[in-house]
């Protein structure tokens, strides 16, 4: 069967220009790929469309095709993926098509939206528990309100790069045994923008971008936690080419209580009772962070007993309840007596012997006395 002619096959003129012909191109490709037309048939025409982009997107080949036909010399070259003249570059459009490209197929002058930015505050152990109004200075760029983010002066208007022709990006042919592979760079001339300021604006020098210390105001949340972070939307710096700005990230550091420790949304501390109070059992107060509370300590109270007081730990920050405060014993032993406190402790001592222990401490105290005694 006699091949088609390729501008047919493309569907444009033959005066067509380089980029209608690209764009044609893309277009066929998207339709007959194999991963997105399973039609019968698809297949043949997909290699039918590439097979004919890559005659036509080389000046030399299409000369050759223009004037000699299929027919003409080194018509073999034209045959598909196998030919020795093969265009790499055409294998670079599927890439862009199918799996997005590098940064150098992109729009330089596309809507793109700003860098996300973060910033850490401090709080103190109550102001992270029951949560706070702040406002903050963050240093950030914006658009220059001169040029509003042309980086020309008023007035003027960027120009074209005439190096890329406003894609943003250069491209570098190079033959090799392979084939002819094209290498794609950033334009240096117009540094990927695809436009170039001659006449700066003078606030922004050109960048049309411009550092500012904004105040903002943070609301942290009741129940937040060492860790952590709140996300301000919209307060990043400012997008490009009119695109949204980015987020504020702020990350949140807890200076630790004197008394009071965290685990998660329950609160954690130590109670110091004396002998006596342990031994006779007594009603204390005790300090939590929604205020003072009063507490029974039970006769015989051992160093280690754990009390739980339900609630008054910390809101959770995600309104899934409210945590407790755990309250450890601690018997404190006074290490300073009056000569009446020994005669009274060791008068204690004397009458009790063990019978004031319980009978697991009276146990404790056996299986000692047979350890010291070698038993």
């Amino acid at each position: 069967m006699s091949k088609r002619d390729y501008y047919d096959v493309l569907g444009v003129e033959k005066s067509a220009s380089k980029d209608e012909i690209k764009r044609a191109y893309r277009k066929l490709a998207r339709k007959y790929h194999p991963d997105v037309n399973k039609e019968p048939g698809a297949e043949e025409k997909f290699k039918e469309v590439k097979e004919a982009y890559e005659v036509l997107n080389d000046d030399q080949k299409r000369a050759q095709y223009d004037q000699f036909g299929h027919a003409g010399p080194g018509a073999q070259g034209f045959g598909g993926f196998g030919g020795g003249g093969a265009d790499f570059g055409g294998f670079g459009d599927i890439f862009d098509m199918f799996f997005g490209g590098g940064a150098g197929s992109r729009d330089p002058n596309a809507p793109r939206q700003g860098n996300d930015l973060q910033y850490t505050v401090t709080l103190d152990f109550e102001e992270a528990i029951f949560g706070k109004e702040l406002n903050i200075t963050v240093p950030r760029e914006e658009e220059c309100t001169t040029c509003h983010g042309t980086g020309g002066k008023p007035g003027t208007k960027p120009e074209t790069c005439t190096h890329c022709h406003g894609t943003g990006q250069l491209n570098q042919e190079q033959n090799t045994p392979f084939g002819r592979v094209v290498n794609r760079r950033v334009c240096p001339y117009c540094s990927g923008k695809g436009k170039v300021v001659t006449d700066k604006c003078t606030t922004c020098h050109g960048e049309g971008r411009v550092k500012k210390h904004r105040k903002i105001d943070v609301t942290i949340p009741a129940g937040i936690d060492e860790g952590q972070q709140i996300r301000v939307a919209g307060q990043g710096e400012a997008g490009i080419n009119g695109g949204p700005p980015g987020d504020l990230y702020v990350a949140i550091r807890v200076r630790p209580h004197e008394y009071f420790e965290r685990e998660g949304d329950h609160i954690f501390c130590e109670l110091p009772l004396t002998f006596a109070q342990a031994a006779l059992g007594d009603e204390v107060e005790v300090p939590t962070v929604h205020g003072k509370v009063k507490l029974r300590i039970p006769a015989g109270t051992q160093t280690g007993k754990t009390f739980r007081l339900r609630g008054k730990g910390v809101v959770n920050v995600r309104g899934r309840g409210q945590g407790d405060q755990h309250i450890k014993v601690r018997v404190i032993t006074p290490t300073k007596l009056t000569d009446r406190q020994k005669e009274l402790l060791r008068e204690f001592n004397a009458i009790g012997g063990n019978d004031s222990t319980n009978e697991q401490d009276s146990n404790f105290f056996q299986r000692f006395k047979k350890a010291f005694k070698g038993e």
